[in-house]
């Protein structure tokens, strides 16, 4: 395939933003780069996508979400507004989990997929939980995610809340996919091992995950004060010292938040070479605080930008990191947009690697991944590398991604979905989440 006239912007090392130009894809991989004449001219046979003049772009990465989350939108917790994040665990999160039977899971994962599909995000990393649907969930999810056509890295949470059986149960259920993973080394869908956080999870239990994989972990941590109360209840440490003494840490985990998190946990997280993930969007709802992800990028700890199950449109993510850290600290230097894009383009897409090694992803480059988006963006000032990121949070709206590309397949051009019966699977949804709803209230 040829995509023809088109505006690129790599996102390599260095950016470029290259008019005129062309991509060859064979495969799931880009071949080439080079002047739309040109290309045309070297691959006269090759199926034509002309960009029309569109920006061209890597496809937008999640480094964390839950698609599950999905048949939350719209829900209501019965009585007064939770007062604090436990308070939206229990009434809200934990009754929705628990509700959930593996067709729920596979309509809230496909849901969200199409949801990043029309918004351009084609790599995301989910954190599953469904304690009533363990077994077979993650190939549910799987199956949904190939169906989509798009990049994910699945696990399930671990977590003693629902007792010690379905504790081993969700160890079972990541040692069994990650082994299918492995066996898969060439597919759009990975692994990793899911726990739920500090506070719900035991020593024995965190123990027993630790000797079952080493492979690195994902997990939540500090994303409220109440996971270090617990942490300094249970072991006299706080959270991220207590998970680097079971040795969940490492560079290959990814820890989610770090909201309240001191100097040392920062510099142990730097020391081990930990992932962090920031979700401005879900830690406003919650009213959980902002983490301090500028001083954590200083200390060389790798920070990804993720949404917590929000919406997958990933530069609503982007605009909400770089006000909210303005508004939280009264201060307008704070967040830099260029900052943003290092969370958001460069840090997800090293971070995306880890788990899909096979060639480099989130660049327009010889030999990286087709997944790739256009762009119908008509900037009304000059727009250059240096103003690009401004342009993103300022200009940029989801809508205006027009086709999806994920591994050399185009899953939406023109902003139709060419796979995928939208209308047929939100009704579906909406009858499947109504009934969630409903063992929900009983």
């Amino acid at each position: 395939m040829l995509i023809t006239n088109a505006t690129l912007i790599t996102w390599g090392t260095p950016n470029q933003i290259l008019d005129k130009h062309a991509l060859y894809v064979a495969g799931d991989r880009i071949v080439e780069l080079g002047l739309s004449a040109e290309l045309e001219t070297k691959y006269p046979q090759a199926e034509r996508l002309d960009a029309r003049g569109q920006f061209v772009m890597p496809g937008n990465i999640c480094a964390h979400t839950h698609f599950y989350g999905a048949f939350a939108r719209g829900m209501a917790i019965p009585g007064a507004a939770p007062k604090d994040f436990p308070e939206i665990l229990d009434r809200l999160w934990w009754r929705l989990d628990k509700a959930l039977q593996l067709e729920d899971v596979r309509y809230s994962a496909l849901v969200c997929l199409i949801d990043a599909i029309k918004h351009g995000t084609t790599t995301l990393i989910d954190h599953h939980a469904s304690p009533n649907a363990i077994d077979g969930s993650l190939d549910v999810i799987a199956e949904a995610v190939a169906q989509t056509g798009l990049r994910a890295c699945l696990c399930y949470e671990v977590t003693d809340r629902d007792g010690a059986e379905k504790a081993k149960a969700g160890i079972k259920e990541n040692l069994r996919f990650i082994e299918s993973a492995i066996r898969n080394p060439q597919s759009a869908i990975a692994a990793t091992f899911g726990l739920h956080a500090s506070l719900t999870l035991s020593d024995a239990t965190l123990e027993a995950c630790r000797n079952a994989y080493d492979g690195g972990f994902h997990i939540h941590a500090a994303e409220h004060e109440s996971d270090q109360y617990d942490s300094l209840q249970k072991s006299d440490m706080r959270v991220i010292d207590r998970l680097h003494k079971f040795g969940i840490l490492g560079e290959r985990s990814i820890v989610a938040h770090a909201v309240h998190i001191d100097a040392r946990e920062a510099a142990l997280l730097a020391e081990t070479d930990t992932w962090v993930t920031h979700q401005p969007r879900s830690n406003m709802n919650n009213a959980v605080g902002t983490a301090d992800v500028e001083s954590l990028l200083r200390l060389g700890v790798k920070v990804g930008l993720g949404n917590d199950g929000f919406s997958n449109a990933m530069w609503d993510e982007w605009k909400a990191a770089y006000l909210s850290h303005k508004a939280a600290h009264r201060d307008p230097r704070r967040m830099n947009g260029a900052t943003v894009a290092e969370m958001a383009v460069t840090n997800n897409a090293a971070l995306a690697n880890v788990f899909f090694p096979q060639a480099p992803i989130g660049v327009l480059a010889p030999g990286a991944f087709a997944d790739i988006i256009f762009v119908d963006y008509h900037p009304t000032t000059p727009l250059s590398l240096g103003n690009l990121p401004w342009h993103i949070l300022f200009g940029f709206e989801n809508s205006m991604v027009t086709t999806t590309i994920c591994a050399g397949k185009v899953l939406m051009k023109d902003r139709q979905l060419l796979f995928l019966e939208e209308a047929e699977i939100t009704a579906k949804s909406r009858n499947l989440a109504e009934r969630v709803w409903r063992r929900i209230s009983v």
